[in-house]
């Protein structure tokens, strides 16, 4: 987070995806920087791509119609989480299937909603409108550090938040439900308790992340006119993409 603010304080995030954007672009046909959103989304995993979203929105080097769009399918679980944290607890590999799962899903998604609903983003750079001028180094790493401690405070708050929830799932449900409830509410701590349980239940419900991610998302573009509702309509849109995807995998 602090080194992405930096680059997006100082306007560097063009030239950083600039080798990227030579196979991204004719692909979306969007500007650099949503080429970088796509980037820091997909590799960083929730909550960056919204955080991401949010901060270049904020100061305008996205318009809204853009950052909407690049948050429906950019917020993802991030791979390296993906790859040595959900795939072994659910008792499976990283098999290229399983990946295209994962991530191919998302990035047809995205290029669908491209070329139909989304079919108006510009293509030329900075169109009138959409110009921010550059921080300096030092205010630029000032701003950066204040802004991710506040950030990952929140998201540790949101995590314990929910993992605290569970207490109602041990009152209230049948033993062999608890650890599915846990998911939904939390999904790190939910898929240590699943386990190996359902690995269809979990590659299922990673598109999707659990409340916790969303409440991390909320918190990631509360201060902006972005929509909470259309992010959720997107990620329930991925989840029954991944059960068909997965069903006809298995």
């Amino acid at each position: 987070m602090v080194l992405s603010g930096i680059m997006i304080r100082m306007n560097l995030t063009d030239t950083f995806v600039k080798l990227l954007s030579v196979f991204l672009k004719p692909l979306f046909r969007v500007r650099s920087s949503c080429i970088y959103v796509i980037f820091m989304g997909f590799l960083c995993g929730f909550p960056m791509g919204a955080n991401v979203s949010a901060t270049l929105y904020e100061r305008k080097q996205l318009s809204k119609r853009e950052a909407e769009f690049l948050l429906a399918f950019c917020n993802n679980i991030g791979p390296v989480y993906f790859v040595s944290f959900a795939l072994p607890v659910a008792g499976l590999s990283a098999h290229p299937a399983l990946l295209i799962g994962m991530y191919g899903l998302p990035v047809l998604y995205g290029l669908i909603l491209r070329y139909t609903v989304y079919s108006d983003l510009p293509v030329k750079e900075s169109p009138t409108g959409f110009e921010a001028s550059g921080s300096g180094f030092l205010e630029a790493l000032d701003d950066s550090v204040m802004s991710s401690l506040s950030a990952i405070t929140r998201l540790g708050g949101y995590m314990i938040f929910f993992n605290l929830l569970n207490i109602f799932a041990y009152l209230f449900l049948p033993v062999m439900l608890r650890p599915y409830c846990s998911c939904f509410l939390e999904i790190t701590g939910g898929l240590q308790l699943l386990g190996d349980k359902a690995p269809y239940f979990t590659l299922c419900l990673l598109p999707f992340g659990g409340l916790s991610c969303l409440a991390q998302t909320y918190s990631m573009i509360k201060n902006t006119n972005l929509s909470l509702k259309k992010y959720c309509y997107h990620k329930l849109a991925l989840t029954l993409l991944s059960v068909v995807y997965y069903a006809v995998l298995l």
